[in-house]
């Protein structure tokens, strides 16, 4: 492929949140570097354009965030208004030979809106990756915000030549959503599961220096069952059963309050609860390497990102075997947490603690377990893309 791509980060470049969407984005961006021109769509100039150094900062940064939302600093807004006022037109990206667009995140209705202009851009297929409908297929357990914006968003995608969805269970709640609409021209749709971080090797661990940790990665809020977590290990506790839970990830504000209340009460308590936010990559290994077993009792995932990357640094996984958490888990290294309520999460977590012997063989498959690379990924993902036709 001799013309780049253009790919959209109007929103991973704008945080340093590092949720599950935006580390496929940063991870994405890094394998493409060489064959793609990151740009972002910037409402102060009314415009696309490459990215500017803060911009690229935020890609490249490996500090966590306190928040997942977009921040555009003071400068960057004055500027891109003076710009605006000067020009007397909108500036168009730099080149007009691109060979395809490709926008790997949710965007946003203002985004959405201007998705036109960047496609006159190319003159290749224009291609979305489809992360989940959990927003639609849960309210309940969805921030409000999300549930009101999806509608449109998944209406949105049918503006493209092709969706590339991260997982099969994704890729089935999107057709079956078109096709509740009645859609009867709708874009090819595949599914193509992520890449994944090497990490650090796998299988090794910290000598313990009293009770075993377990590791709970992922952000804090509905969906994820924090809830029922905590009050399984309380049960444990209360049984006497010597355990330490460490939780890593961004708190959603709004769905999860409940989980961090939780957590507050069961410290009061003085039971072994450690919750610090988010991690940098160094920490994050640093808790893979400490803990006994990664537990993952969440509802409902597009594709689990946490599994995965428990299961590559030769660490089980308690979770569900359902949907995309079950193409995950179903091939070693899992325990399945059935319904994953708090009562069979107690069992899985006591069956491994209190049977030691039971662990080593999910040890010894987890180590097993090979999955592609970020580099694999985007190549399987640009053959799917270029292999397609683009439509007037």
């Amino acid at each position: 492929m001799s013309a780049p791509l253009l790919l959209d980060v109007s929103h991973t470049s704008h945080t340093r949140a590092r949720t599950g969407i935006q580390r496929v984005v940063r991870s994405l961006q890094g394998a493409l570097a060489a064959r793609a021109l990151a740009v972002c769509f910037d409402p102060y100039l009314g415009a696309w354009r490459p990215l500017e150094a803060f911009e690229e900062e935020n890609l490249a940064s490996p500090r966590p965030a306190s928040r997942r939302g977009a921040r555009w600093p003071l400068s960057a807004r004055l500027k891109g208004r003076l710009r605006r006022l000067r020009s007397g037109k909108l500036p168009a990206i730099p080149g007009a030979d691109y060979a395809g667009v490709l926008v790997p995140e949710i965007f946003s209705p203002e985004v959405a809106s201007a998705l036109p202009r960047l496609f006159q851009a190319s003159r290749g297929p224009r291609v979305a990756l489809f992360h989940d409908a959990i927003a639609l297929q849960f309210p309940e357990l969805s921030p409000r915000g999300s549930v009101a914006r999806f509608p449109g968003y998944l209406r949105e995608l049918l503006q493209f030549d092709g969706v590339a969805a991260i997982s099969e269970a994704s890729k089935a709640s999107l057709i079956e959503y078109w096709k509740w609409l009645g859609v009867s021209q709708a874009p090819r749709v595949t599914a193509i599961t992520v890449g994944l971080d090497p990490g650090a090797p796998a299988g090794i661990r910290q000598p313990p220096s009293g009770p075993p940790t377990l590791l709970c990665v992922g952000s804090i809020e509905a969906r994820k069952n924090h809830i029922a977590l905590l009050d399984a290990c309380e049960s444990l506790w209360a049984r006497g059963l010597p355990f330490k839970l460490r939780l890593i990830g961004l708190a959603n504000a709004e769905t999860g309050r409940p989980a961090l209340l939780r957590m507050a009460e069961l410290k009061a308590a003085g039971r072994p609860v450690q919750y610090n936010g988010p991690e940098d990559e160094a920490g994050l290994e640093a808790a893979y390497r400490e803990c006994a077993f990664t537990v993952y009792p969440s509802l409902v995932e597009g594709f689990g990102l946490p599994v995965a990357e428990s299961l590559t640094r030769g660490k089980p996984c308690l979770c569900r075997m359902d949907g995309a958490l079950g193409e995950i888990a179903r091939e070693g290294g899992c325990l399945s947490l059935g319904k994953a309520g708090s009562q069979e999460i107690a069992a899985a977590i006591a069956e491994l603690l209190e049977s030691p012997s039971k662990l080593a063989p999910l040890e010894e498959a987890a180590r097993a377990r090979r999955f592609k690379g970020w580099t694999d990924y985007a190549g399987e993902l640009l053959d799917w893309m270029l292999s397609l036709r683009r439509q007037p």
